[in-house]
């Protein structure tokens, strides 16, 4: 599987595993430390129609930070989520650990975010599939997080990536039926 767009990774651990699963060309920020130089080459892919990027960083507080860093630079960018449970191995947490299918379907569901967000799913949608107030609501939010490739959070940051990232119903009650209780 081939993938176009530049794949924004943290370092060169997931520069490895993501060769392992596809072929692709990635930049490494090397962590927090993004430097002028790795600026960049990002807002060079970013803006070439061409090309573009997808940001493909760990699903742990420093990928978030590093995630909303770039995301701030580059709004339309797509975005590739792993969950903690396919990036973990022996308590460490990255996309170095994850399996070359987990990498793939990862990538496969990249979503880029609309400026405005659909406004389609609202907090009822949440309570209506036990995403929210009820034991368990969390791993659901997961589950089906993974399944549409949009990642996890909280109610309130979930509902917000389901309009952003465009999903639309017909995925959204696809997706919630495959999920286990």
């Amino acid at each position: 599987m081939k993938i176009k767009e530049i794949i924004v990774v943290e370092g060169r651990d997931d520069t490895a595993a993501i060769n392992k699963a596809v072929e692709a060309q990635t930049i490494e920020t090397h962590g927090w430390g993004i430097n002028e130089q790795i600026w960049e080459l990002i807002d060079n892919a970013y803006k070439n129609s061409d090309i573009g990027i997808i940001i493909f960083t760990d699903p742990d507080y420093a990928g978030g930070e590093i995630r909303r860093r770039v995301k701030e630079r580059c709004p339309n960018a797509k975005e590739a989520f792993l969950s903690r449970e396919d990036a973990t191995c022996k308590g460490d947490v990255g996309i170095e650990n994850a399996k070359p299918e987990a990498i793939r379907e990862a990538l496969e569901k990249a979503h880029c975010t609309s400026c405005e967000g659909s406004g389609l799913f609202n907090k009822q949608d949440l309570v209506e599939a036990k995403l929210t107030g009820l034991d368990g609501a969390s791993r659901r939010r997961e589950d089906l997080g993974k399944a549409l490739g949009i990642g996890s959070g909280n109610a309130n940051a979930f509902l917000k990536k389901l309009n952003y990232f465009g999903i639309t119903k017909e995925e959204y009650h696809e997706a919630l039926r495959n999920i286990h209780d």
